[in-house]
């Protein structure tokens, strides 16, 4: 019996980029993923994790089965390949645009003044 292959852990969003870099790459599929096509694909896949909550009770965090559970991880890591995909075509660092938008949203959204309202950044003032 031989010893399984483990794949190399994908924990963060720099081993994703480059495993999925590789995986378009072995695959010739460069040539389809235009930005356009990558940010339509992702709008499609987060589409897909929606509907497992179509219909549900609205403000009831749903106690979720396991096949459930993992068909909605299955489609979150489909939203998460695409918006790294789009990243790494684009140019961007994620993980530096993610920790600048952090900071804006704490610049917008002081906690000490927001705290516990869902109202948009811009209505505190009103």
């Amino acid at each position: 019996m031989s010893a399984a292959i483990t794949p190399p852990a994908l924990d963060s969003l720099l081993a994703i980029r480059d495993r999925l870099r590789t995986f378009a790459d072995e695959r010739d599929w460069n040539q389809f993923h235009a930005p356009k096509n990558l940010a339509m694909a992702l709008i499609v896949e987060a589409a897909e994790v929606v509907e497992h909550f179509q219909w549900q009770e609205p403000f009831r965090d749903p106690e979720l089965p396991p096949d459930k559970r993992a068909a909605i991880g299955a489609e979150l890591a489909d939203v998460l390949f695409y918006l790294v995909r789009l990243a790494d075509r684009l140019d961007i660092d994620l993980g530096a645009a993610a920790a600048d938008k952090l900071a804006a949203n704490a610049a917008r959204y002081p906690a000490e003044r927001v705290r516990g309202s869902a109202r948009k950044y811009d209505e505190y003032d009103r």
